[in-house]
């Protein structure tokens, strides 16, 4: 199959082999000693999918990630990118894998320009080819004008961008990318996030673990929940709000006699539970509804004065608070 990928204004065509699920994960186990990182983890990513994979630090993300990118052994179980088993065919995968660890490595005195072209002349890219695929990279993560600048006087959001540029150097089918965004600044952040967007539109299969979910839910197509080396959940970010969210849930809030509007609500029919947290009321409602006409009705004919009424959102930070228990290993 030929695709067309684009880098500002450079055009290149390359043929890919057909492999609609790039990335599998049959029963993937990892133990340290008596610690078991993962536990039998079982996944399915196919080619052009945005995969967000969600856990507490320790949960196995980051060992994931180093299997897949061929630098951890798993004590037994497979990983397969592209039918390619990991630890047996591992010079097969590396070509087809670009990996963005949580931290950046550089050499010292060394200016950008200079930086990509030794990983190209790494990846046996050379002569004409290197200088305009390096230009190509520059272009694509908007660095073209730091091209001269000295790799360690760049903010970390440009050293993040830098990293990119490396893994896309070889044009790889995969992106492995560990907390991508720790440590950068909001607008760095949202430049990661564009760049991100745009390897996804080029068809890029990309997996990202990180800590900042409302950018998860904005750039993933399907996420994993994973806590204590097992694994949650794994599909649609829709799927798991639609089986975290049961019923509907209200936040008010009163000006004063707070306990005695609870108290109103408590005996009311049609609501199952009342809590207080942080000033508000939490009002579990039997059915679900949109109309909370009747509940705003009822404090007001009581005499509660209203400062606040809406439902609660359900969204891809509750349904991670929800599913999971906050334990670490």
């Amino acid at each position: 199959m030929e695709i067309q990928q684009t880098a500002g204004k450079r055009n290149r065509s390359i043929i890919i082999e057909e492999c609609p699920l790039i990335v599998q994960t049959i029963n993937l186990t990892k133990r340290y000693g008596k610690l078991t990182a993962l536990n039998n983890l079982q996944l399915n990513i196919e080619e052009g999918e945005s995969f967000g994979f969600i856990g507490p630090n320790g949960a196995g993300k980051t060992t994931t990630i180093k299997i897949l990118a061929t630098l951890l052994q798993p004590t037994w179980g497979e990983a397969r990118i592209c039918g390619h088993v990991v630890g047996y065919e591992s010079r097969k995968i590396r070509p087809l894998i670009g990996y963005v660890p949580d931290f950046f490595g550089a050499y010292e005195d060394m200016v950008v320009v200079e930086y990509l072209e030794f990983f190209a002349s790494a990846y046996n890219i050379a002569g004409k080819q290197r200088a305009r695929v390096v230009e190509d990279v520059l272009e694509l993560t908007d660095l073209a004008s730091k091209r001269d600048a000295l790799v360690d006087s760049l903010s970390r959001g440009m050293q993040q961008r830098l990293s990119v540029a490396r893994v896309l150097l070889h044009d790889p089918k995969v992106l492995l990318l560990d907390e991508p965004a720790s440590g950068l600044d909001p607008r760095a952040r949202i430049e990661m996030r564009e760049l991100l967007k745009e390897l996804r539109r080029m068809g890029k299969t990309i997996i990202i673990s990180s800590h900042i979910l409302p950018e998860l839910a904005d750039l993933c197509t399907t996420v994993g929940i994973i806590e204590q080396g097992q694994l949650l959940f794994h599909g649609p970010i829709a799927e798991i709000i639609r089986r975290v969210k049961t019923g509907t849930k209200l936040h008010i809030r009163v000006t004063e006699q707070q306990d005695l509007a609870a108290l109103l609500l408590q005996r009311t029919k049609g609501i199952r539970a009342v809590s207080q947290m942080d000033g508000k009321l939490l009002v579990e409602l039997e059915q679900p509804t949109h109309d909370f006409t009747p509940i705003a009705k009822l404090l007001l004919d009581n005499n509660f004065r209203i400062r606040e009424l809406h439902e609660e959102e359900v969204n891809l930070e509750t349904a991670f608070m929800r599913m999971t228990k906050g334990m670490v290993q």
